[in-house]
């Protein structure tokens, strides 16, 4: 077996360049289609009645105006008389019709009479939550007690994030097509190999007869892993008339019933010695994740740092809502606010700057000398040292600038993916994997690390995704794990198609196989280039047949033979630049600095494209996103993105990525990047409005309205 390893930093002549996606000039030319394109002969429409009410039963449901509408091919009732209804907007019917208006029109004609029950939709305060509440048992680590007895600096104070929405361009949805006993989903998903079976099973047909197609999707950060019951009920639709048939969610039930973002709430209890030391921490945290309850995890809580004195305990609270489903960087973002903003207030009490603060607390992370060498950088160049200020030394005027910092950590091991290699006796190199592109840039590295290994240009490499069971399976997109995996399986599936290659080409050049390379387009003697026959003419020493070959990355495999292809475990710090107008309450983002680290970068472009995005998605939830439901109705208020306001280019300030490069890096090989740079913002941000304005805004989004009355409650705009 060869040994599998990346190359060398002086060997390489692609991995770590600034490649531009290979698909770009198809997206933004309109040439890429998405499954929202997808428009089949005979295609009818789907469109879904959904419950008004947070909590009721259906009494009774007369579908006979709609099925008699002319146009309308199927009518099915999901959740009929007797059926209990435990959130807005869930599904009670679907329609099939010739187009979209019809079937609009069908639904309106349903007729459901409820028995409206008791809610609750709002989770911030648990004192309201009686039988909802689903207390976890406390978790105690070392002697809290004495150490807060010990302690010569106490803070205490009650911080929240509420439940946010995915926001995904492109909706959730498909078109549902069946051909006898078989079905074929155009799907938007993140979950190719994976979704077979979720159809299958409740359709009681065999995975095989289930094909997956997708050539691009618009978003899906956690949403889009299942068939979801939308999904299955426009399959059934389709069986029963024997039509293709389309439905995409609208985007008020994209915003509710798609998935969320669980809140968390905590009061927080920390201590430390004089000269910073953190000793003791102690949090009550609650929060939802719908129906089941959960919020954040525990488990996370305190984030990063970790106390040797520790007490907590965490409420789920169980809400008449949407669930949850994992967003970017599940519970992290959460526990990252809520552990910073307290341990920032703790730095202020003991008159210290929260850069030194955290710098002598490192040994308390595990990963020390990496932060410390990230914060030192990050200072440089935020110029942290030149404009923080310690919280009451205020300037003139109304406008307040304040300075902010957090960190985070992420695993990112690549997950299993396997991946057929093709070399054809043209020399042409296709390679095929049941994974997807979620936007991402897969395809676009799946194609460097083979151009790389083959010292081919990256687009001669053809890279085939978005199918199953054509292609091989691969992991789904979730938990940063997509690229690692299919990096790792087509380096593998490289090496070996190389070792294979050169048995053909070695008696050509008179030599031993292991006395070959491939570099610049040619196949070569080491040391003898001028020893060589071009790509085509060694591919054409497969003769007629194409050679196959298939790479498997085993992400629990550490045999010493595979080298270290992937690891896990990333660490990034971001610092924050904010002016806050304390008449209006208005923060405005002046400028972001993101420190991030991945282990081997293959496209550095698309890695800083990475963080560029979490920063602004990070900023949209520190200063605009928030689901706002309505205690007496339990309707979502602002399902819509008119309301659901996301940060724009005006929003976001000037921002400053850099990636954490070195030999060490390099070493670890490929780790994902997907999800931690989402992490830090909110922490960085709200410490940075604290510090602006001289008080603690301690819930999320620091929308005016909160800023004003933490103001207020300090004691006036200029006090």
């Amino acid at each position: 077996m060869p040994e599998y390893r990346w190359p060398d930093r002086n060997e390489r002549q692609i991995l770590g360049k600034r490649v531009s996606r290979l698909d770009g000039p198809d997206k933004v030319t309109g040439k890429a289609k998405y499954t929202s394109d997808v428009n089949l002969a005979g295609t009818l429409h789907a469109k879904f009645l959904r419950c008004p009410h947070a909590h009721a039963r259906v009494t009774s449901i007369d579908t006979s105006a709609a099925e008699s509408l002319p146009g309308v091919k199927a009518v099915r009732v999901i959740q009929g008389a007797g059926k209990e209804v435990q959130w807005s907007l869930d599904d009670i019917a679907v329609v099939a019709a010739v187009d979209e208006a019809t079937a609009e029109d069908a639904v309106r004609r349903i007729v459901v009479e409820y028995e409206v029950l008791p809610h609750l939709v709002n989770e911030d305060d648990p004192a309201k939550a009686g039988d909802h509440s689903k207390p976890a048992s406390e978790q105690v680590k070392g002697d809290p007690d004495q150490a807060f007895q010990d302690a010569d600096a106490v803070v205490e104070g009650e911080y929240g994030i509420p439940v946010i929405t995915h926001c995904c361009l492109e909706p959730h949805g498909q078109v549902i097509d069946w051909s006898g006993d078989s079905l074929t989903a155009y799907q938007s998903t993140q979950n190719i190999s994976g979704m077979a079976n979720q159809f299958a099973q409740p359709l009681e047909i065999p995975a095989a007869n289930v094909s997956i197609v997708q050539d691009h999707v618009g978003g899906g950060y956690g949403s889009k892993f299942g068939a979801d019951s939308w999904g299955l009920e426009t399959a059934r639709l389709s069986r029963e008339t024997g039509r293709p048939v389309r439905n995409f969610l609208e985007r008020d039930a994209e915003l509710f019933v798609a998935g969320v973002r669980p809140s968390g709430f905590a009061r927080i209890k920390v201590g430390a010695k004089k000269d910073g030391s953190l000793t003791a921490w102690e949090a009550e945290s609650w929060g939802t994740s719908g129906l089941s309850g959960g919020g954040i995890s525990m488990q996370v809580l305190p984030y990063v740092i970790n106390p040797p004195n520790v007490r907590k305990k965490h409420t789920g609270i169980a809400t008449n809502t949407g669930a949850a489903r994992a967003w970017r960087a599940p519970n992290h973002p959460q526990t990252c606010w809520l552990t910073f903003a307290a341990l920032d207030d703790l730095a202020a009490k003991l008159e210290m700057d929260p850069l030194e603060f955290y710098l002598k607390n490192l040994n308390l992370t595990e990963r020390p000398d990496l932060y410390r060498k990230q914060l030192i950088r990050a200072e440089e160049l935020m110029g942290w040292r030149k404009k923080w200020r310690a919280r009451g030394q205020e300037t003139a005027g109304p406008v307040k600038q304040g300075m902010g910092l957090a960190f985070h950590t992420w695993g990112g091991r690549g997950h299993n993916s396997t991946a057929r290699l093709v070399i054809d006796p043209d020399g042409s190199v296709s390679i095929s994997l049941g994974t997807q592109d979620i936007g991402t840039g897969t395809t676009t590295v799946i194609a460097m690390v083979a151009a790389e290994t083959f010292g081919l240009p990256v687009n001669s490499i053809k890279v085939n995704t978005g199918r199953s069971p054509d292609y091989p399976r691969s992991g789904p997109s979730g938990g940063s794990t997509t690229v690692g995996g299919v990096c790792a399986a087509t380096r593998r599936a490289c090496q070996l198609a190389l070792e294979e290659l050169f048995e053909k080409v070695a008696p050509r050049l008179g030599v031993e196989p292991s006395e070959l390379e491939a570099a610049s387009g040619r196949i070569r003697v080491k040391g003898k280039s001028f020893r060589s026959l071009s790509w085509k003419q060694a591919a054409a020493r497969l003769g007629v047949t194409p050679m196959e070959v298939t790479g498997r990355n085993i992400s629990a495999s550490r045999r010493a033979s595979d080298g270290k292809l992937i690891d896990s475990g990333v660490a990034g710090v971001q610092m924050a630049e904010v002016l806050v107008d304390t008449e209006t309450g208005v923060v405005k983002m002046k400028k972001f600095v993101a420190i991030q680290d991945c282990g081997l970068i293959v496209n550095e472009k698309l890695a800083e494209s990475q963080v560029y995005g979490s920063l602004i998605m990070g900023i949209s939830s520190a200063l605009t996103e928030e689901r706002v439901m309505d205690e007496r109705s339990g309707a979502l208020l602002n399902g819509e993105m008119e309301f659901y306001k996301l940060a724009g280019l005006g929003d976001i300030g000037q921002l400053v990525v850099e990636m954490w490069k070195d030999a060490e890096q390099d070493a670890r090989g490929v780790i994902g990047l997907g999800e931690p740079p989402v992490i830090a913002p909110v922490g960085a941000i709200g410490n940075a409005v604290a510090n602006a304005i001289g008080v603690r805004v301690p819930r999320a989004p620091f929308i005016p309205r909160r800023v004003l009355a933490a103001l207020e409650e300090k004691g006036g705009l200029y006090a």
